[in-house]
């Protein structure tokens, strides 16, 4: 289990133990109010953590539509390939699940990773490649931050 999920799982169970423990210390219909609440709280816990993932490849998607009439409109004479993190993986959970891969068919061996927040803001932030004697001047679609 990765760092971050312990962590969420552990809020979520200080969350429910404080809403249950509050809820014992009261008497009647609020003491069965608070054990409903805590219940519902972590049935909406549970809920949240089952649709994430759901969540997030439908804004992948999204923004994998926002940056390809941006790609068209700056390099009308290129062809690309768009990849992106395969957040399901256990192995990319140190990895921003949004940043969108790019590797145009004039350098092959150079990744561009650009970040999507909307349509109108898009932004190249690194570049990577495999050749690692390749110089800052190499790259032919270099710039990065906001144009």
């Amino acid at each position: 289990m990765h760092p971050i999920e312990v962590i969420e799982f552990t809020i979520v169970g200080v969350v429910f133990v404080i809403i249950l423990c509050i809820s014992l210390l009261l008497k009647g219909k609020r003491r069965k109010f608070g054990m409903v609440l805590a219940l519902f709280t972590l049935v909406a816990y549970g809920i949240l953590f089952m649709v994430r993932p759901f969540w997030i490849d439908s804004q992948i998607d999204k923004k994998i539509e926002f940056i390809k009439p941006y790609l068209e409109e700056r390099y009308p004479n290129e062809k690309w390939t768009i990849s992106t993190v395969d957040h399901r993986d256990p192995k990319n959970k140190h990895r921003s699940p949004y940043s969108i891969g790019v590797i145009f068919k004039s350098e092959p061996d150079v990744t561009y990773e650009y970040h999507v927040k909307s349509k109108d803001d898009i932004y190249q932030f690194s570049v990577s490649t495999t050749n690692k004697f390749k110089e800052k001047w190499d790259f032919k679609h270099l710039h990065l931050g906001k144009p």
